[in-house]
């Protein structure tokens, strides 16, 4: 009898142990099907990096204040220097304080540097002259005169980012206007803008 008993127990024990093994891999699997629900989840529920959002916070106060002067949406200037300067790590802006990119004329201070274009439906690698800095802010004031002069060619060449009322139609009109070659710009910046929530540094009139 104790031989019997002790063999049900041991039946016991394994079929527990089968249901303990077969709910694990349900929990798993479970929890494969969630990741691959996690990229459909509206952009503005991730959560920020500590450095990413210093680097906003650093920027906001200027962006808004070029935004009463200039009417450059904050949003914009925002998420153009993150995207133009990777979060201000790339060489130009680590080193010569140019957040976006912006191109010296002939007359003015600059270092040519390797840059990418888009052209032809591919992307190109060329050197370009790009203007220098002694500061951030100098750089964001440059960026915010460069949209109300325009070039020295068209000085009206970016009066639509001006005139635009929301920030999706100011990234459609950066690229429109020849701000940059790149197709996918307008969708990039929009990205940002909602990711970090930055129309919320937008002033409204």
């Amino acid at each position: 009898m104790t031989k019997k008993r002790k063999r049900r127990q041991d039946k016991t024990w394994q079929k527990l142990l089968l249901l303990i093994i077969f709910l694990g891999m349900v929990a798993l699997f479970g929890n494969h099907l969630l990741s691959l629900r996690e990229p459909h989840v509206q952009v503005t529920s991730v959560k920020t990096t500590s450095q990413h959002q210093r680097f906003i916070e650093e920027k906001a106060k200027q962006a808004q204040k070029l935004q009463k002067q200039y009417n450059v949406l904050a949003s914009i200037t925002l998420s153009q220097a993150i995207l133009e300067s990777d979060w201000g790590n790339s060489t130009l802006a680590s080193q010569y304080h140019n957040l976006f990119g912006i191109k010296a004329s002939s007359k003015q201070v600059g270092k040519v540097l390797a840059t990418q274009e888009y052209y032809d439906g591919k992307w190109v690698t060329i050197k370009a002259k790009f203007r220098r800095f002694s500061s951030d802010e100098e750089s964001m004031v440059a960026h915010a005169k460069l949209f109300v002069n325009g070039t020295d060619w068209n000085s009206s060449q970016y009066h639509s980012v001006l005139e635009a009322t929301n920030y999706k139609q100011a990234a459609k009109a950066l690229y429109k206007d020849g701000y940059a070659t790149d197709p996918n710009y307008p969708e990039k910046l929009i990205t940002l803008i909602k990711r970090y929530r930055l129309d919320r540094y937008d002033q409204s009139y």
